[in-house]
């Protein structure tokens, strides 16, 4: 008799997982009901253990023919009522962006996994890069919000995997949990929560007779009720400009409601959506900037720096879209300069240098190989310009 796979580890086992696997459990755990995605390097163990796990569950995985119609799929079952997401990296990502952009206009829930490998085009499939930062915020066209969070550890992939489901079901957005291929495929020690130990946000839903809803409408929190289909709520959905019923206008002053609120809704909710860390930064004079993989080398040589005698610290970013704006302006006061570590070409350095505006010097210092930046590499920079 063939051996059954065990199924995935229970609430309160410590695992060596993989972050990929990481993802998965936090997904379950916020209560995936749908997967619709296409394999791709280095995201494709997440497809592979949803296909698994989510029929055990009653739930609906899905192998399309392209990440459009994933994409694609992931909104009509979001809009259906289930939670829903997708995962791929690089040319896949692309392919998501105008179906991203739908969602966004339309306030879909729903999760993005893209897990970033070396690029542009096919690049380097199995190698890690971050080139994808502000293509996750600005990959779709047009003035759109976007929640985008960033993990630099296993275990914190599995808890931002439920924090991108709470953050998209509470503001009714689609959210982009943005991996690196290092944090995707490595191994390490982490804790399954108990479902008693986590928070689990439902989307808000009409308590209003079917009549008199108004899928978009103008309400004190910003974030309107979003009905299930098939639920007895009638309602339109459009990509054009639409007005509170869903219909596509041309009236100066629903057009500008409209994405004023889409704005807003974010914007006015960053104390509860910028996350981040900060590490021995209170009197850094060298301030590192960094997220995922390269965060973990950061760190590391914010130590060595400390043991040499430079005052470094590291400032990273958890939620790296909308950027922790607040934090970076707080120690551009005090901080000789920050030097932000990225493996790409220099991206989230221009979002830098745009909030810091002058205060303080800011600094570019990357890797683009296909490697991991290493904490040796950072102190030596560091060193030669103390």
């Amino acid at each position: 008799m063939k051996k059954r796979k065990r199924a995935i580890p229970s609430n309160g086992d410590i695992k060596l997982l993989q972050g990929n696997e990481a993802c998965v459990h936090g997904a379950l755990l916020a209560g995936v009901t749908f997967f619709a995605g296409y394999p791709i390097t280095p995201s494709t163990e997440i497809a592979e253990l949803m296909a698994r796990e989510l029929p055990r569950r009653g739930g609906v995985f899905v192998q399309m023919e392209d990440e459009i119609a994933s994409m694609g799929a992931v909104i009509g079952a979001s809009l259906a009522g289930a939670k829903a997401m997708t995962a791929t990296s690089g040319p896949g990502f692309s392919l998501k962006q105008e179906n991203l952009g739908f969602a966004s206009f339309t306030e879909i829930p729903c999760v993005v996994v893209d897990v970033m490998r070396g690029g542009p085009s096919t690049g380097l499939p199995t190698s890690v890069g971050q080139g994808d930062i502000m293509q996750s915020r600005w990959g779709t066209h047009g003035d759109h919000p976007i929640i985008v969070l960033v993990p630099c550890s296993v275990e914190e992939t599995l808890h931002l995997t439920i924090t991108a489901f709470n953050f998209s079901e509470k503001y009714r957005t689609p959210v982009i949990l943005l991996l690196d291929e290092v944090i995707g495929h490595m191994r390490e020690k982490a804790k399954i929560p108990s479902k008693a130990d986590i928070k689990v946000v439902e989307r808000k839903r009409p308590d209003v007779p079917a009549h008199a809803y108004q899928p978009y409408e103008m309400t004190a929190d910003l974030v309107p009720p979003l009905a299930d289909f098939g639920s007895g709520y009638r309602y339109h959905v459009t990509g054009l400009t639409h007005d509170q019923w869903g219909f596509p206008t041309m009236r100066l002053d629903e057009t500008k409601s409209l994405l004023t609120r889409l704005k807003d809704k974010i914007e006015t909710n960053r104390p509860d959506i910028c996350l981040s860390e900060e590490y021995l930064c209170k009197d850094a004079e060298h301030i590192l900037v960094a997220t995922g993989s390269a965060a973990r080398s950061c760190k590391a040589a914010v130590d060595a720096a400390r043991s040499m005698g430079i005052k470094a610290g590291l400032i990273r970013p958890i939620t790296l879209w909308p950027h922790p704006r607040r934090l970076l302006l707080h120690y551009a006061s005090s901080a000789k300069r920050f030097v932000v570590v990225e493996l790409n070409l220099g991206q989230m350095v221009l979002e830098v240098e745009r909030i810091v505006a002058g205060k303080t010097a800011v600094e570019s210092f990357t890797r683009y190989d296909g490697e991991l930046v290493t904490p040796e590499e950072i102190v030596s920079h560091l060193a030669e310009e103390e």
